[in-house]
């Protein structure tokens, strides 16, 4: 018998990890990482650039109402509020294919408090944000393309960090 959102037994957890979203634009990638924040306990969302349109049917539609639950902030510019993390015991790392990144399977847990930065669709992390990041983990891929949606790669990504977060 196939279980609903009544009858799952899930635990309920909030992990330390604050996703950092680089002027991610696409109103179905935005719902569908409201939904992701929701599904893995994130803290919260900051949206950097781009402004979300919480209005949009299809933001709301992809969301399933996890827009109204999650936390998050807007900043046209991010950089004060990445500090204040960075003070307070976030260790920001990227969801971004570098020279120096390392396989997600591989991430190891450093700080008790991550900050996880993911880029916009076409042009990934902007390297005004990639410079203040002290790691980058990748998407392992197997095919001929280089890249992956930005919401299907947080999925990836925020799986492996809560596993290691609950071990």
């Amino acid at each position: 018998m196939q279980l609903t959102h009544d009858t799952t037994n899930f635990e309920n957890i909030q992990f330390p990890v604050i996703l950092l979203l680089d002027n991610i634009t696409s109103e179905a990638n935005i719902g569908s990482i409201f939904r992701l924040a929701d599904a893995f306990g994130v803290e919260k969302l900051i949206f950097h650039g781009t402004v979300p349109n919480l209005n949009s049917n299809r933001l709301k539609r992809t969301a399933r109402n996890t827009h109204t639950t999650v936390d998050f902030e807007v900043y046209e510019d991010a950089t004060q509020v990445i500090r204040d993390l960075k003070s307070n015991g976030y260790r920001m790392t990227a969801v971004e294919i570098t020279s120096e990144s390392r396989p997600i399977s591989e991430f190891k847990l450093v700080a008790e408090k991550i900050l996880l930065v993911a880029g916009n669709e076409r042009h990934g992390v902007s390297e005004e944000i990639l410079n203040n990041c002290e790691s980058a983990y990748h998407i392992e891929m197997f095919g001929k393309n280089s890249s992956m949606n930005v919401a299907q790669s947080l999925g990836i990504a925020l799986y492996e960090i809560t596993k290691v977060l609950r071990s």
